[in-house]
């Protein structure tokens, strides 16, 4: 899953992109600097891991990971080509979220491409020029589905109704994830891949002076926490500047750092497990002395699906999962500890798997 990382020019993203992967993606104080997209793998921070690996005493630990794809810098007018932005468009319309930097720090040795720093307009200046992108895409589909309509396929009433109440939203100046739709209509609606309807946090880029302090009380941040909720998004507010130097620092020089900032955990930390989230991703987990592993599911998926993470033959020749919570596996020392104690679950196809299930499936090819 991929979460496509985007801002203005000289907001800060490229910074934060290096401080998430560690990928060493050039950052420079001029526009375009980025020209390609620099992709980067993460691991999903979880705790639950290192418990279990010492419970095992395991020779491996696989965590779960997430992809971030940096984008080059947006600019007003990339949805008719401006400053590369047909290319740069088409490389968000690709991932599955968004992670929108956020100006909000003041430095007169880093040039804004609009002259001033007011991050609401750099907000609207980006989500305008997504939009028109989306308007474009929408109107076509439109047509599309109007000739449907016309040669009487009754199918094609419905869709053409459906992408018209995304036209005409697009229109008014809003995003697509703004409108209330249907699980039918949003079948239709997915099908188009629109930027706006893509889930999204803003990243709020302050200075380090300003960490540690209430967030309501800095200047910008109370306003763009409106705009994300009437939108559906989230707002994260971090250093980019600090997370990169985190990056450089050892386990236990980070953590006192951390505790000088007053932060119980890095804003990378908390980034990655918001992207998760926000995708509707969850971990189940196997554990064992050869390894210790988060498999990635989206939340709602069943215990065949499940199985088929790890091989497709778990899923063709599904018997039953063995399930556990984490927590009575550490408390009983361990799955056979949990299983004598009548903790260990016997389910079936029809099992939902939870997010920290730790999972033995029963498979037969």
């Amino acid at each position: 899953m991929e979460l496509g990382v985007v801002g203005l020019p000289n907001v800060g993203k490229s910074t934060l992109f290096n401080a998430i992967t560690k990928a060493g993606a050039e950052s420079a104080n001029y526009p375009f600097c980025t020209i390609e997209p620099n992709v980067g793998v993460v691991s999903v921070p979880d705790e639950r891991l290192q418990v279990l690996g010492k419970l095992y005493n395991t020779q491996k630990i696989t965590p779960a990971i997430l992809k971030f794809v940096d984008i080059a810098g947006l600019v007003k007018g990339a949805s008719r080509g401006e400053g590369l932005g047909n290319r740069f468009l088409a490389s968000i319309r690709e991932c599955e979220a968004i992670v929108h930097v956020v100006r909000c720090f003041k430095d007169a040795n880093i040039t804004h491409v609009s002259g001033e720093i007011n991050p609401i307009a750099d907000i609207e200046t980006i989500n305008l020029e997504l939009t028109l992108a989306d308007l474009e895409t929408a109107t076509h589909a439109l047509e599309k589905a109007a000739k449907k309509v016309k040669a009487g396929d009754k199918e094609g009433k419905f869709e053409y109704e459906t992408i018209a109440k995304v036209v005409d939203c697009l229109n008014a100046g809003k995003m697509a994830k703004t409108l209330k739709l249907s699980e039918e209509e949003i079948k239709v609606v997915n099908n188009l891949f629109l930027i706006t309807m893509k889930p999204t946090i803003y990243a709020c880029n302050i200075s380090e002076s300003d960490l540690g302090k209430d967030e309501d009380s800095l200047e910008f941040i109370p306003e763009i926490k409106k705009l994300a909720e009437a939108e559906g998004s989230k707002v994260l507010v971090i250093s980019a500047k600090v997370e990169q130097e985190l990056t450089e620092l050892d386990e236990d020089e980070r953590a006192m750092f951390l505790l000088d900032l007053g932060l119980k955990e890095s804003g990378l930390n908390r980034i990655i497990k918001l992207g998760y989230e926000l995708l509707g991703q969850i971990s189940f987990l196997t554990a064992g002395e050869k390894e210790v592993r988060a498999w990635t599911i989206l939340k709602g998926t069943k215990a065949p699906q499940a199985a088929g993470k790890i091989h497709t033959d778990f899923e063709k020749g599904f018997i039953k999962a063995e399930v556990a919570n984490f927590s009575d596996i550490v408390e009983y020392g361990g799955y056979n500890g949990a299983k004598e104690h009548g903790k260990v679950r016997v389910e079936g196809k029809d099992y939902v798997v939870c997010d920290g299930d730790v999972i033995l499936f029963k498979f037969n090819v």
